[in-house]
């Protein structure tokens, strides 16, 4: 295994030893960009020298920068959206210690509002490709349900993401299911990032400080899952004075308060939100209601701490919790606790170094109430993780990294307790551990003004352990029967299986003029866990498995290439790309499968292939009083698996070839803006019964044999708001109110459709016992969440 790692890097330096040069002989000038008046890091500012405006660089997401120098003196130039530039004379002194640099708010910086995060330089002159950064400052004016602004059905709104359906958060990324996207807090990783089954995100975004959507150009520091990445970072607390900002909503407040710890060297910040629905309920007289529970909070916290001039230290952690309790049916509840630790140290002005440290933990708990078939049920799972990175800046054409990433899974046993004398038999299920190691090189090399390449390895191994347990099959666990011949149960750290992949990343940029240029791209992904489902909502119960002898990890070969172009002065971005993904050991459920209470869930799967293909556009104006985007996206997904569907390709659910989004944002002054979001896509794919049957009294829907062949009437929505500031009574105190109407003209998209009998008053039959005179047919209910949803919330910041 050690050659095998090591021959990566022989070659890669081999082919970089003509680039290298004169490495040493280039000085550097670091630094970090914080704004003046909050002290807040500033990432993605521009620093370039006056005159060489062309060879500028980026500050990174904790607001450092490096660039080059060959001579000096020379005025360096420091630009952000909304600020106003920095000129600052630097001679030979100047590079003993990193520059603190703080940048002045300019007083009418609303009319100058950026939808994302890209700019003209990084979407002409960088090789990447489908990412999009969300602006944090647009996230909270987009139109929201109930009031509260969320972070995930925000980036439904961009190219080349899909839905489950209204109202949920479960983002579909290029074909892939929800449990293929990568979505971590801080390094992080968080299993169910929803609130009240789907309906919000757990991210609070006035703690956040920037959302990376990373879904073509997957870069080889991250791995693990196969469509996408959504890097969520927590902001850095304000090193001048306390500062709170927050907000009272229809269903929920929250509040954030943030500021130095011991000195101007280290931060605090902590946020809290709550919903009160649960406090409404217990208004009611009818014991029926105020005793029923539902309510979900969160709280996060992160510290900051800066020693010296080359080191920085944060911790992180949060904790989401949700709780649903019908009086006397059932309870369930769930909840994520996360925690990170990152170390960012300037080794030289060549070096860096990052550590990540995460432990992340998720469970979920149902109680049913009821004498005769009551239980309770519990599942926990956590995933710990290490990740070192160490990046080379050889000079200004070349920049290597190289890391190492090791994780251990830790599924705990299931256990579903029953009540005495109850007719269910209770379940204990064996805990399920693994390790997965990687080790990944990347470099960004610029050969000349037009071209400019990125290009990595990944390599990825994963080992399953004991303690746990493996069935063995007579006819192998896809069989008709499934038949158990004995089982091998392996202690502690024994091995019991493993799996290893080469993910190779590279892609290039080529720049056809100042404001055009062509990317192409291509990534391969291995995934080691995933979710077994009868649905594709993303549901607080769905179980993750690992993978282990007969569930083979999944991959994916993604290709992808497209047009990038600018207009004026960065004020109209122009993008069309295109992408083909193939997978192998794609896993789908059998019809009826058990997936809750058993064992042995590989005896419920089916393996096979998928394949997804697509089309993205996106318009989009990012400065002035008018700022906002278009995107349409061309999508399918076709899945092929011995077993269903008669060995057919099938779509899954969330195939839906169209989707349309159109977001505007206009601002009138300092003290009003206004937003409207609109989106269509086409009907998710569904089954549809062909009949029914009789069963214990009852109609159960008979199906075809074909999966997912019809669909629902095509989804179109519009919303609208309005964001109306409060005049400023003194320094110390800002308000504003947040108008939102979800669903403007009231369209009665379908949430699902119940097939039954409908009793009308349509003469069909008389009852012989009786002169009452009924009929009964069998028809469909449409069933739909949400017409016309106004809300009012206010936020204020001190």
């Amino acid at each position: 295994m050690k050659q095998f790692l090591f021959c990566p890097i022989i070659f890669w330096l081999m082919c970089l030893s003509p680039l290298i040069g004169k490495a040493q002989e280039v000085e550097k000038i670091t630094g970090y960009i914080k704004a003046e008046k909050t002290g807040e890091v500033l990432p993605g500012a521009s620093i370039f020298w006056l005159g060489e405006e062309t060879k500028g660089v980026v500050s990174d997401e904790q607001g450092f920068f490096e660039i080059d120098v060959f001579e000096l003196p020379k005025t360096l130039v420091v630009s952000f959206v909304g600020f106003e530039i920095k000129y600052l004379a630097v001679n030979s002194s100047s590079q003993k210690q990193a520059l603190e640099l703080e940048l002045s708010e300019l007083l009418q910086s609303l009319n100058e509002v950026v939808i994302e995060g890209d700019t003209d330089v990084s979407l002409v002159e960088s090789v990447d490709m489908g990412k999009n950064t969300l602006s944090i400052n647009t996230l909270k004016n987009i139109p929201s349900l109930f009031g509260e602004v969320d972070v995930l059905r925000s980036l439904q709104l961009l190219p080349g993401i899909q839905t489950a359906g209204e109202g949920t958060t479960g983002l579909f990324v290029r074909g892939g299911s929800s449990d293929q996207n990568l979505i971590q807090l801080d390094g992080a990783p968080v299993y169910n990032p929803s609130h009240f089954f789907g309906f919000f995100s757990v991210f609070n975004p006035d703690a956040l400080e920037s959302v990376d959507l990373y879904r073509g150009n997957i870069p080889a520091r991250q791995g693990g899952r196969l469509s996408s990445v959504v890097d969520v970072k927590m902001k850095t607390g304000r090193t001048d004075r306390i500062h709170g900002e927050g907000g009272i909503g229809t269903i929920s407040s929250k509040l954030s308060l943030d500021g130095p710890l011991f000195s101007d060297k280290s931060s605090f910040i902590i946020s809290a939100r709550r919903t009160y629905a649960d406090l409404f309920l217990r208004a009611f007289g009818s014991d029926d209601i105020k005793n029923n529970l539902l309510y979900f909070y969160d709280l996060g916290g992160k510290l900051d701490f800066r020693i010296g001039d080359r080191d920085k230290i944060s911790f992180t952690t949060f904790l989401g919790n949700d709780y649903l309790e019908v009086d006397g049916l059932f309870g369930f509840g769930w909840k994520n606790w996360v925690n990170s630790f990152n170390w960012n140290r300037i080794i030289n002005k060549n070096l860096f170094l990052e550590v990540n440290g995460y432990y992340s933990q998720y469970g979920y708990n149902l109680v049913i109430e009821d004498e005769e078939d009551g239980f309770s049920w519990e599942n926990l799972l956590s995933e710990g993780g290490l990740k070192g990175i160490v990046n080379w800046s050889v000079n200004d054409k070349v920049n290597l990294e190289v890391g190492l990433q090791n994780r251990y899974y830790h599924f705990f046993p299931l256990d579903m307790k029953v009540e005495p004398g109850s007719s269910l038999e209770p379940v204990v299920t064996n805990p399920v551990n693994a390790f997965q190691y990687d080790a990944f090189v990347s470099g960004d090399f610029d050969i000349d003004e037009r071209l400019k390449v990125e290009a990595g390895l990944r390599v990825s191994a994963y080992n399953q352990i004991g303690r746990g347990a493996e069935y063995i099959y007579k006819d192998g666990p896809s069989g008709e029967e499934a038949d158990i011949l004995d089982t091998l149960f392996f202690k502690r750290f024994r091995k019991m299986q493993f799996y290893h992949g080469l993910e190779p990343r590279l892609a290039f940029r080529f720049k056809i003029n100042e404001k055009l240029s062509f990317k192409a791209a291509y990534n391969r992904n291995y995934q080691y866990l995933q979710i077994t489902a009868n649905n594709s909502a993303g549901l607080p119960i769905d179980r993750w498995v690992l993978s282990n002898r007969y569930i083979e990890p999944q991959s994916l070969d993604q290709y992808s290439a497209g047009l990038f172009k600018s207009f004026g002065e960065q004020d109209w971005d122009l993008s069309l790309e295109g992408y083909y993904k193939d997978y192998d050991n794609i896993v789908d459920v059998r019809q009826g499968a058990d997936l809750l209470f058993t064992d042995n869930i590989e005896a419920e799967l089916l393996k096979g292939q998928a394949w997804s293909y697509g089309a993205e556009f996106m318009l989009k104006k990012n400065a002035g009083s008018f700022t906002g985007w278009l995107s349409y996206t061309y999508s399918r997904t076709f899945r092929k698996v011995p077993g269903i569907s008669l060995g057919e390709a099938y779509n899954p659910r969330y195939d839906r070839p169209h989707d349309i989004s159109l977001v505007m944002q206009r601002t009138f002054n300092s003290r009003l803006l206004a937003n409207i979001t609109f989106i269509y896509s086409t009907g998710q794919a569904v089954s549809f019964p062909v009949g029914s049957y009789a069963m214990d009294n009852q109609e159960i829907p008979l199906y075809g044999p074909k999966r997912n062949q019809d669909r629902f009437p095509d989804y179109h929505r519009m919303d609208a708001s309005i964001v109306w500031k409060n005049k400023e009574r003194g320094k110390n105190w800002k308000g504003s109110w947040s108008f939102s109407i979800y669903n403007l003209y009231g369209r009665k998209n379908p949430y699902l459709y119940q097939f039954t009998d409908i009793i009308n008053n349509d003469v069909k039959y008389q009852s012989s016992s009786s002169d009452e005179i009924f009929s009964r047919r069998p028809g469909v209910v449409m069933t739909y969440l949400f017409t016309i949803m106004p809300s009012i919330s206010y936020n204020f910041e001190f």
